[in-house]
């Protein structure tokens, strides 16, 4: 009897610190839903443009000066996509360092805040769109990082996209096994 009472309040124990932890959880979600909302209620001049990559499309609008001036320690905060913070919706740290790569060219990463709805295509082609809106974006802010960035193969649009399927194959390219007799 001793041995299953222990047992039973080392459970209830772990339970209620998972409680805990699920709760702090929720919590830090309730807070970045927070900051999202303060910075899209912001009225201020943006800059906007579209990137594109494979089927994926970004719509970016650029804001001047970071939104989160008090919190310099946060970083990846101050670029959204799709409501959410640019590092959770790029797992990938290739990714992240993909929708970086304008402001790096510029070294400008903390100057700017931008917003990002995308959609179509997969993680890797919409972290190309973002890159690419960015780019644009930041040319219409000031045109003369049109010349680093250009250097930089940022404001190409990539035209490579996924060939058709034809009739008699079984995919763009390969043909059904063939036998001679």
């Amino acid at each position: 009897m001793i041995k299953t009472k222990e047992i039973t309040t080392k459970k209830i124990e772990e339970i209620k610190e998972a409680r805990k932890e699920k709760q702090a959880k929720t919590q830090d979600k309730e807070q970045e839903k927070e900051k999202i909302k303060k910075i899209k209620e912001e009225k201020r001049k943006y800059y906007e443009a579209t990137g594109r990559r494979k089927t994926s499309t970004a719509q970016v609008r650029l804001f001047v000066g970071s939104s989160l001036d008090s919190q310099k320690d946060s970083a990846g905060e101050d670029i959204i996509v799709n409501e959410k913070f640019y590092k959770n919706y790029f797992p990938i740290f290739t990714l992240q360092k993909k929708v970086e790569t304008p402001f790096e060219k510029l070294n400008s990463l903390g100057k700017f805040a931008v917003t990002i709805k995308v959609k179509g295509g997969g993680l890797s082609s919409q972290a190309g769109a973002c890159s690419h809106g960015i780019a644009r974006a930041l040319v219409l802010f000031n045109p003369d990082f049109r010349k680093q960035l250009k250097v930089a193969g940022l404001l190409t649009r990539d035209p490579r996209m996924r060939e058709r399927k034809k009739f008699g194959l079984k995919r763009a390219r390969k043909a059904p096994q063939w036998s001679k007799r």
